[in-house]
């Protein structure tokens, strides 16, 4: 018996499987993407597009599901916060503030600004 089938004997019951077919039918109308049951990364990828989601109804199905089955609020509990910026995850900064507070200073500008014809800094 795989493992992520053990983890997943929440589904076999008919109001948590509602809930959860009901944000793959939210998400197939926003984003177009069909996720399955069986999809081993299922939980992850239903907690990235409610995180995504301009949909409440998406957003309060979700609540609910996280609240009835408290090992899905657990297991996203582990996974380190990302930044995002309007709801797409965006790189880490890698200059800046870090290297500042290892002692290196900031790199030097290497393209030019042209302001009117002329070239500064």
């Amino acid at each position: 018996m795989n493992s992520t089938t053990h983890e997943r004997t929440w589904l076999f019951e008919p109001e948590l499987l509602r809930l959860v077919h009901q944000c793959r039918r939210l998400i197939q109308s926003e984003f177009g993407i069909k996720l399955h049951l069986n999809q081993d990364d299922l939980e992850e990828q239903l907690a990235d597009y409610a995180e995504k989601t301009r949909s409440r109804h998406l957003v309060h199905t979700w609540e609910a599901l996280k609240q009835r089955v408290p090992e899905l609020d657990q297991s996203m509990a582990t996974d380190a916060p990302k930044k995002t910026y309007r709801g797409q995850p965006i790189a880490d900064d890698e200059g800046g503030i870090q290297k500042e507070a290892l002692g290196e200073p900031p790199r030097p500008r290497h393209n030019k600004v042209i302001y009117r014809g002329q070239v500064i800094g």
